[in-house]
């Protein structure tokens, strides 16, 4: 294993070792489709444990971490790694024997290991972020929560204007601040006032209020898990693309607060390991949100480490992908009908274009139907049986469709709902959403749905379909591509799927084939 850059489809691997976890991530990169994850590692070896009262790495700690990084060289030797990238963050930076430290992980596991500074970990982070969010066009405070610092990079219109690095670690500030054997209430409003003095000096509100932030980094992966968790989605589900109200922020932390240490160990979402940092990470989080006056932060899967592995891979700037394209070539994967899907796209499209205006739809819209419509039947590849449920797993999971993670959910339950009930606001993963974007579903599935009904028999039997809205009813008139095509089953299929349509226009649907055969 060597340091050094780029090579196509070379297999490559970066490690990042801060204040509370070391962590691994093997990869290869793409330049038609980016970084593929095949492996990845993580320990919690605490580098930072009484840094702040002594200013040194103690002999445990290093030790600790030596037997983490000697793990995941094995790690990278089984996988066949090529080159390998190792960075050490604020624990390691700020320490007077991390040099030490440094030499010695050469010398005993000859991993090369290198110290970087504030900025370039600010960098590294917010290229991951830039990597997976469009940030064209708006203002973006990313954050990166450390065991020993908060990293900030304020962008304008994705073009990075600032970058700050500020003592507000977790382990750093629950070592200082906060005790570990009882609930933290009292403390906690010396904490937050000491943090919003440290922002207030470092930032300005006036500059950053309402951007959007992004939260990079175990405190706000936690964050993300923790709000699933009382949001009553399932566990083990992506955390990447979570939106997180300020509110849930608040009422979160204070419910932590009132916990000891070993009730939130068994707060669904929380790893037990990080039971004693939270609260220090979240009210960081919580009074950065108030500082710029911001009503949600997002929480990005990725941090540093795929910063790190972009940057070997010499990826100048994020992949712009046809989405098209990704997603026949999931459609691909997953084994699906492909003229069916594409018909289903094909009468969904036309469906838009003369309903879309009607139901609200915004034109943006129409890349989320597309993508329904070719996506809807992926989940076949599990089971036939709850397809739709599968395929809204499948769709979640798949972060290599060109979408942004809100986009992403979106199409998983456009999709979701393609078949059996339509959108119901008992269902949790829709009722997560931000009412707009539930919207959204209920328009574009209501509109999947009619679509998909019109193609029952999977033949392709139908070349158009024509829409006439009438005082009391919507009547749909389908055209065959043949002279010979009976439309009687799609026509049937339709009918029996129009039920979310006919609701939100609050007309009967009447669906018959063009010269009434």
């Amino acid at each position: 294993m060597t340091a050094g850059n780029g090579a196509e489809r070379e297999r490559i691997a970066a490690i990042d070792v801060g204040s509370n976890s070391v962590r691994l991530l093997v990869a290869e990169y793409d330049p038609a489709s980016g970084l593929t994850v095949i492996d990845e590692l993580k320990d919690q070896p605490r580098l930072a444990a009484g840094l702040a009262s002594t200013g040194c790495l103690n002999e445990a700690a290093m030790d600790r971490a030596i037997q983490t990084l000697g793990r995941m060289r094995e790690v990278c030797q089984r996988r066949h790694v090529r080159r390998l990238a190792a960075v050490a963050t604020a624990a390691v930076r700020e320490a007077e024997n991390g040099p030490w430290f440094v030499r010695r992980v050469r010398q005993e596991l000859d991993i090369p290991l290198r110290i970087i500074d504030a900025e370039t970990e600010a960098a590294l982070s917010y290229r991951s972020v830039a990597h997976h969010f469009p940030l064209a066009g708006e203002r973006t405070l990313v954050a990166d929560i450390g065991g020993g610092s908060l990293e900030l990079i304020g962008a304008v219109d994705g073009l990075v204007e600032q970058t700050l690095s500020l003592p507000l670690g977790a382990v750093r500030l629950t070592e200082l601040h906060l005790p570990g054997d009882r609930t933290m209430q009292r403390e906690l409003a010396g904490l937050r006032k000491h943090i919003r003095k440290q922002l207030k000096r470092a930032i300005s509100s006036r500059e950053w209020v309402a951007a959007a932030v992004i939260g990079s980094g175990g405190t706000f992966t936690t964050l993300g898990r923790i709000t699933r968790a009382r949001r009553g989605l399932p566990p083990g589900e992506t955390v990447h693309g979570v939106s997180v109200e300020a509110a849930e922020v608040e009422r979160l932390l204070d419910f932590l607060a009132s916990r000891t240490p070993e009730q939130r160990r068994q707060v669904p979402g929380l790893n037990p390991e990080r039971a004693d940092i939270i609260i220090a990470g979240l009210a960081v989080t919580a009074e950065l949100l108030d500082w710029v006056r911001t009503r949600s932060i997002t929480v990005s899967a990725f941090g540093l480490r795929e910063g790190l592995l972009l940057e070997m891979a010499g990826a100048e700037e994020p992949v712009v992908r046809d989405p098209l394209r990704l997603f026949r070539e999931f459609v691909e994967r997953c084994q699906s009908d492909r003229r069916h899907v594409e018909q289903v796209r094909r009468l969904a499209l036309q469906l838009f274009d003369q309903l879309g205006e009607t139901l609200g739809c915004a034109p943006e819209e129409q890349l989320l139907l597309e993508a329904a419509g070719l996506l809807h039947d992926v989940g076949q590849l599990v089971s036939y049986r709850k397809h739709h449920k599968h395929s809204y797993s499948l769709i979640t999971h798949a972060e290599r469709l060109g979408l942004a993670p809100r986009e992403r959910e979106l199409v998983a339950l456009i999709s979701r709902y393609h078949r059996q009930t339509g959108p119901r606001k008992k269902h949790p993963e829709l009722a997560a959403l931000p009412p707009g974007d539930q919207d959204i579903v209920r328009r574009l599935s209501a509109i999947l749905r009619v679509a998909d009904g019109l193609d029952r028999g999977h033949s392709a039997a139908v070349e158009a379909v024509a829409a006439r809205l009438e005082p009391d009813a919507l009547l749909l008139t389908v055209t065959p591509g043949t002279a010979q095509a009976d439309l009687g089953l799609e026509c049937w299929g339709a009918s029996r799927k129009a039920d979310v349509l006919a609701k939100l226009l609050q007309r009967d649907i009447l669906i018959t084939p063009a010269g009434g055969q």
